[in-house]
């Protein structure tokens, strides 16, 4: 059995939500309501919090909002450590001042995409990393090759790691066999589920946390699954999963930061409108959305 208890120690373990940004309807960040979406997550399961992550649509924010959001979400969670803001940057420079002020808050970790303005090659990659974690903070490389073009494999997060420049990964290509590999490979470094629709699968190969995006819908439930998939008990998680699983997989397609934000809206959440160049979710999405939410709602998942 897997402990699943939270560790101040290790706290990017354990469930860490990418949280959604409330907007209002003037597309200006909600903060309150947002500091309220922090603390109702952790009373509700969930090990902490992962702002200005892309969910959060930190590419769309300007410098003053996403240093407020991680003061807002520092204040809300009652423990700094539990806070793993996102410190991606088009420069190594301006990534590592995200991180030191991170680090400057409290922070118990960042989590980092690797360059992401170019299809950067295995030494650029390195020196990457290595500048954000002179920072000081323990760094979560972030391995999203379908946005970034950059493949952070499992042969190249074992260097990183070999160079003491990251703690974890969150893993997000949806290929469970990187997960075995990275185990041979690395066995120090800690695999976080980065894509909620492979969460049982990842869990069964020895993930130790989950950087989450439906528990900002359904919190419960999701905390629910998560404990039993890495706990073993497989009679509790896997009908808790095809249950769910309508939902989870929207996490992994292109528009599941709007995906989301309609869930959180139709469970009596603030998720609202999302910025530009995103536009929200209309016909047979909206409606596969809406359908889907309202039968987990059904169900009883909360």
């Amino acid at each position: 059995m897997t402990d699943t208890a939270w560790n101040s120690t290790r706290p990017w373990r354990g469930i860490m939500v990418a949280t959604a940004l409330p907007l209002r309807d003037d597309l200006s960040v909600d903060y309150d309501a947002y500091a309220e979406h922090v603390r109702w997550l952790i009373d509700n399961g969930c090990d902490g919090v992962v702002p200005n992550g892309s969910l959060g649509e930190y590419q769309t924010l300007t410098d003053e909002e996403r240093t407020r959001v991680v003061r807002t979400a520092v204040e809300a969670a009652g423990d700094p450590a539990r806070v793993m803001p996102g410190v991606a940057a088009y420069g190594s420079a301006e990534a590592r001042r995200w991180a030191e002020q991170a680090g400057e808050a409290g922070c118990g970790s960042v989590l980092l995409l690797p360059p992401n303005a170019y299809r950067a090659d295995e030494a650029s990659v390195r020196a990457h990393y290595a500048e954000v974690a002179d920072a000081g903070v323990p760094v979560v490389a972030y391995n999203n090759p379908i946005d970034t073009k950059v493949d952070l494999t499992p042969e190249l997060l074992a260097e990183i790691h070999a160079d003491g420049d990251i703690v974890a990964v969150k893993e997000f290509t949806g290929d469970v066999r990187r997960a075995y590999q990275l185990a041979e490979l690395a066995p120090e470094l800690d695999l976080l589920i980065g894509a909620d629709d492979v969460l049982l699968e990842l869990a069964v190969a020895g993930a130790v946390g989950w950087i989450a995006g439906y528990p900002n819908a359904f919190p419960a439930a999701c905390a629910r699954l998560y404990h039993a998939a890495v706990g073993g008990d497989l009679q509790t998680a896997l009908p808790l999963y095809r249950s769910l699983h309508s939902l989870l997989r929207w996490d992994s397609k292109t528009e599941f930061v709007q995906s989301i934000k309609l869930s959180m809206d139709i469970v009596g959440r603030r998720g609202g409108p999302v910025r530009p160049p995103r536009t929200s979710l209309t016909g047979a999405d909206e409606a596969a959305v809406r359908t889907a939410t309202e039968k987990a709602v059904a169900n009883g998942h909360r």
